[in-house]
């Protein structure tokens, strides 16, 4: 059976001006020795990932070069004709939950350039200080919102194949390492040491009501050494929100991978 492409049907368009699949087809990238696709998802050991394909397609020669991955996103993006013939193919989904928070932690919290664009969105009739976890989470309910960066929007938007060979769950990294590694020789290369993304090594923040403290209130406490734990940061409008606005996430995220990984209060 040929693969079907999530997207391709949708639309009676000529496929190159088909929004959607053009969309997740530069976030599909070859793995050139096992002729497989690993599709790319922002937030989902994304740097892992592209740090371990630089490497298995001879591009670099181990991860003390893993900046190389920032100028290459594209570089490794599958045409068609690769996409139709491989065989293999898998995705790392993550617990939007976590993703969502993961997100507001590093780039808003830390003020890197999404932060920036968020306050565009608001045509800068809002300050970053402004952008509390609460605040985020509730404006997800905006579709042009939810829609515009690839930190946050759905991981749906990223398939480019209706079904996959593999779904892995961020949360179960190591059976992805194995996998992986028994399926197409692949051997996984963890760049969070060199990223410094991921809340390993801090302290949980004893604070109520985190989700309503500032950015840089937050950014304060994180330079100490405490992070929110995801229990303290969601309350159930929070929950209510993120299942409203990511239903097709976690709808996929339990057909694929059960419900024992996603975060409930």
């Amino acid at each position: 059976m040929p693969r079907l492409f999530r997207y391709s049907h949708q639309s009676y368009s000529t496929l190159r001006t088909n929004k959607q699949h053009s969309f997740a087809q530069q976030f599909a990238l070859n793995i050139y020795p096992s002729d497989a696709i690993y599709t790319f998802i922002p937030k989902n050991a994304c740097s892992t990932m592209r740090t371990t394909l630089a490497i298995a397609n001879g591009c670099i020669r181990d991860s003390s070069d893993f900046n190389w991955i920032h100028q290459n996103n594209n570089t490794f993006t599958a045409n068609l004709s690769e996409l139709a013939k491989a065989k293999y193919t898998f995705v790392i989904l993550r617990c939007p939950f976590a993703r969502l928070l993961s997100v507001y932690l590093d780039k808003i919290v830390s003020r890197n350039n999404p932060a920036w664009g968020f306050v565009e969105l608001f045509r800068r009739k809002i300050d970053i200080e402004d952008i509390t976890f609460e605040f985020f989470v509730k404006s997800m309910s905006k579709e042009r919102i939810k829609n515009a960066d690839i930190h946050w929007m759905p991981q749906t938007n990223f398939l480019v194949y209706e079904d996959y060979d593999d779904y892995f769950a961020l949360e179960d990294f190591a059976t992805a390492r194995d996998v992986l590694k028994d399926k197409i020789d692949l051997e996984l290369v963890d760049a969070r040491p060199l990223t410094k993304h991921g809340s390993d090594g801090y302290h949980k923040l004893a604070k109520r009501k985190p989700y309503k403290r500032s950015p840089l209130e937050l950014l304060d406490y994180k330079s100490q050494g405490f992070m929110p734990s995801i229990k303290t940061m969601y309350n159930d409008e929070l929950v209510a929100c993120v299942k409203k606005a990511y239903k097709s996430d976690i709808a996929l995220y339990k057909k694929k991978l059960g419900p024992e990984n996603l975060f409930s209060l």
